[in-house]
């Protein structure tokens, strides 16, 4: 780009950053190399500056939050016993049902993986953290295990997309390249960006500098991550394959089950299902345990955030003593191509509404040019949730899914740690080996006295353990891999 063309693509770009009160962007661009302020043009236009004005209205907007719907009503679900009285299914037919779309090719494996894991301490994508309760396995090899040994019992190539973001995307490419994909097929296996939005001052509404060359930003949220499909041509790339619905998989739970042919036949088949959009949800042990709940208000479904559901009403049981708003997600859902389409293309842009988030950022004065560390919170970040997308569905479903479908690594310790991931990982793995006969040593309170870990390779379910060699017993503080 010659001098010339440069300075006319600045003097447009500060006409619209201008109007919409974001000038301040350009505040170090004559002092820039050429190299640089490409780098500053190309991301302020990759923000849609036209988008600016409206974006930094919602991220000051300070409205109080209208409160809760007043038909708020804990939601209806598929119990994990299909011969529940409460609401009987078939749950032969359905697993009938979804392993012929996966047999057919009409199924994918998404994983939101945009994540570094520097809340654990460890430096690098979330995905690369060890977790297998034995091997160390990473997350990303156990659901690469996962997506291999469902290609081989279906007898198809499942596709599999990760989702990464801006800051660890190469790290990502790079990782599964250096072991050769885990042994998956070549072009089963794609990559693409999460989106960013604008990180902005609290106060002015402006958005921040991340340096002198970069508005700061931050990812979308894990609602973005719909967006991006269809952004990328993922969706489109997926459709000419013949996929018509995603298993929607966060990268933190190596207890995930990636393909469940019982869940896509409920979610493709039944009767009080659009099959747009389905979810799982596991029963909550504590009124206070960290997950959204599932419910309805105004005929919709939607999931309420731990931190806004008022404590009576987490607290509140039904006549069994059951929490009556137990129904937790573990952000476990199956999504149609076809929705995904919908929403990006609905009238007046994505359909999935914007949120605030207060956070601490450092940055770069647009005047003096020095860093600044706020000592207190100072930005606006914005997001979007998937779990938004419910409400926007004609019909929704849930399933309730075992406790042990759940084991999330997200904090270093207590909750959600590595440790208590390991030693869910180990209780469901020796229920398993119980099932087919395999005698667990277990503690005076019941826990297993040992470690263990199964690889998806041997089996995805407890079924598939009946065609495995396996021990015969274990002994009491064994380590063991299957």
């Amino acid at each position: 780009m010659t001098d010339t063309a440069a300075q006319t693509r600045v003097r447009t770009l500060r006409a619209t950053l201008e109007a919409a009160g974001q000038a301040h962007l350009l505040a170090f661009s004559d002092e820039l190399d050429r190299a640089g302020r490409q780098r500053l043009l190309c991301a302020i236009e990759s923000l849609n500056p036209d988008r600016l004005a409206d974006l930094s209205r919602f991220a000051l907007d300070d409205a109080p939050d209208h409160g809760l719907s007043p038909d708020l009503a804990p939601a209806p679900y598929y119990p994990r016993d299909p011969a529940s009285p409460q609401r009987p299914w078939d749950r032969d037919r359905d697993r009938a049902t979804g392993e012929a779309l996966i047999r057919a090719g009409k199924v994918a494996v998404f994983t939101v993986a945009g994540g570094q894991g520097t809340r654990l301490g460890f430096s690098g994508p979330k995905g690369c953290y060890p977790a297998g309760a034995v091997t160390g396995k990473t997350l990303f090899q156990i659901l690469a295990e996962q997506v291999r040994a469902a290609s081989s019992k279906f007898g198809v190539t499942l596709p599999w997309r990760i989702m990464t973001s801006p800051l660890n995307h190469d790290a990502t490419i790079a990782y599964f390249d250096a072991n050769d994909s885990f042994g998956l097929e070549p072009g089963q296996l794609g990559f693409f960006r999460q989106g960013v939005l604008p990180t902005f001052d609290a106060a002015t509404g402006a958005v921040l500098l991340a340096a002198k060359d970069a508005p700061a930003t931050n990812p979308d949220g894990h609602g973005g991550s719909l967006r991006a499909l269809y952004h990328s041509g993922a969706i489109d790339d997926l459709a000419r394959l013949g996929v018509e619905h995603l298993s929607y998989t966060q990268i933190d739970n190596p207890l995930i089950r990636a393909v469940d042919p019982v869940f896509l036949g409920l979610h493709a088949h039944a009767p009080d299902s659009s099959a747009e959009m389905s979810s799982k949800m596991i029963a909550k042990t504590d009124p206070a345990e960290k997950v959204g709940v599932f419910c309805t208000a105004g005929g919709r479904l939607r999931i309420i955030e731990y931190s806004d559901l008022p404590r009576s009403l987490a607290e509140e049981r039904d006549e069994a003593g059951a929490l009556r708003y137990g129904a937790g997600s573990p952000a476990i859902h199956i999504i149609s191509l076809d929705f995904i389409r919908r929403l990006n293309e609905a009238p007046g842009g994505f359909a999935l509404p914007l949120h605030r988030a207060r956070k601490t950022v450092p940055f770069i004065d647009p005047t003096s040019g020095e860093r600044v560390e706020p000592p207190e919170p100072n930005a606006i970040k914005l997001e979007t949730f998937v779990f938004d997308a419910l409400p926007l569905c004609e019909r929704s479903i849930i399933l309730e899914t075992d406790r042990f479908e759940f084991a999330p690594i997200k904090n270093a310790t207590g909750a959600d740690s590595p440790d208590m991931s390991a030693r869910l990982q180990t209780e469901r793995n020796a229920r398993w080996l119980e099932a087919a006969g395999v005698r667990v040593p277990r503690t005076a309170s019941g826990d297993a006295d040992c470690a263990i870990e199964i690889s998806p390779l041997t089996a995805l379910d407890a079924e598939d353990l009946q065609r495995a060699e396996l021990p015969a017993s274990i002994e009491p503080g064994a380590r063991i891999a299957v």
